[in-house]
């Protein structure tokens, strides 16, 4: 079972390290003082620690908190450090990270050729 994230609200991605010993109380105060945003919102607030292979997420149904958290058997995430700093995410950049890519692929040149 797929739990699409997307489909409950806007998602916002908290960057940088959180530290994931919080709680809901915790980090919907963090949503609201650091971030001047309303947890309370409908929305869907995601944060990641320091192993990048884990994260939660924070969601108001209108009658209480959810907190998700999914970890990954293999791999680690891709978890944009700019500290101090929320990004929404487009629906496709919300699959991405579910599946475990990066929200911001990166393209890598490519050597150029003489052709004749």
């Amino acid at each position: 079972m797929s739990i699409h994230l997307g489909d409950l609200g806007k998602v916002y991605l908290v960057c940088g390290k959180t530290d994931m010993r919080q709680g809901i109380d915790s980090l919907a105060y963090l949503i609201k003082r650091q971030f001047a945003l309303d947890p309370f919102s409908g929305q869907v607030f995601l944060f990641c620690g320091g192993r990048k292979d884990r994260f939660k997420a924070l969601y108001w149904d209108g009658q209480g908190f959810w907190l998700l958290y999914k970890r990954f058997e293999n791999g680690k995430l891709t978890w944009p450090s700019h500290e101090n700093e929320v990004k929404a995410l487009t629906p496709e950049q919300v699959d991405w990270l579910m599946k475990g890519f990066s929200i911001s692929p990166k393209i890598k040149p490519t050597k150029s050729r003489d052709f004749y």
